[in-house]
């Protein structure tokens, strides 16, 4: 039986990519309030930036390129069963192969209904694959509310959490990457894992997080993949 490795990865797998992360210096949320752009607050605020501020990162998105982080991760198929569980709202993963996604904090080419329900058993027909066009105010939904992006903002629930904890608990392996385990849901994952379960976390900085199981790989992604796979070799 093929192994399952599980891959967690936050923003810093793309960042080689040349999409914007949200945290490190020169991030996001230093251009942007993240309670203005990220938060449900912010969307009932004022919807026409949140909507801005999207189109900017899908046009960003249409232009980037997975790097080989992610061609490595979706190369980790041939010879494992592979689950990504993402941070990241791009599609960098799918389109370097991975073909078992899970997205946490939603997919930027996808909006849906202002007024529609997301949560663990979310209607799937109401989400509507938009690629990289703009989205404005005005723009509804088949049922006559306004499209928002299909993101999960600061002050929403998490509704693939669950679905995420099931994928880590029945892990051989558990490779994180570019995440800096910060963000609450997904940096307490790790923890599901089994107790004789190895964890690699690849991050370019220290990660404060302390576990006999881990194995730190202190590089950038594309290079630590690198060093991982050499480490399956061995």
């Amino acid at each position: 039986m093929r192994k399952k490795i599980v891959v967690l990865t936050g923003a810093g797998v793309s960042a080689e990519s040349g999409f914007a992360t949200f945290r490190d210096t020169g991030g996001l949320w230093e251009q942007y309030d993240v309670n203005d752009v990220a938060s449900i607050e912010g969307w009932y605020r004022n919807r026409k930036l949140v909507l801005d501020f999207y189109n900017q990162r899908r046009a960003q998105l249409k232009d980037a390129k997975p790097n080989a982080a992610h061609l490595a991760i979706a190369g980790l198929e041939k010879d494992y069963t592979v689950d990504v569980i993402t941070q990241n709202v791009d599609n960098l993963h799918e389109r370097a192969g991975s073909t078992r996604v899970l997205h946490l904090h939603g997919e930027l080419t996808k909006v849906r209904p202002e007024n529609g329900i997301y949560d663990s058993t979310y209607r799937t027909d109401e989400v509507i694959d938009i690629g990289y066009d703009k989205v404005v105010l005005g723009d509804l939904a088949p049922n006559g509310s306004q499209l928002r992006p299909h993101i999960v903002f600061f002050g929403e629930a998490v509704p693939n959490i669950e679905k995420a904890i099931t994928l880590v608990e029945k892990a051989d392996i558990l490779l994180i990457v570019g995440t800096s385990l910060q963000v609450y849901p997904a940096a307490g994952l790790y923890r599901y894992a089994g107790p004789d379960v190895p964890i690699y976390i690849i991050d370019p900085k220290d990660v404060p997080v302390h576990d006999p199981r881990i194995t730190l790989i202190q590089d950038v992604a594309t290079k630590g993949m690198e060093r991982f796979i050499g480490m399956l070799a061995d």
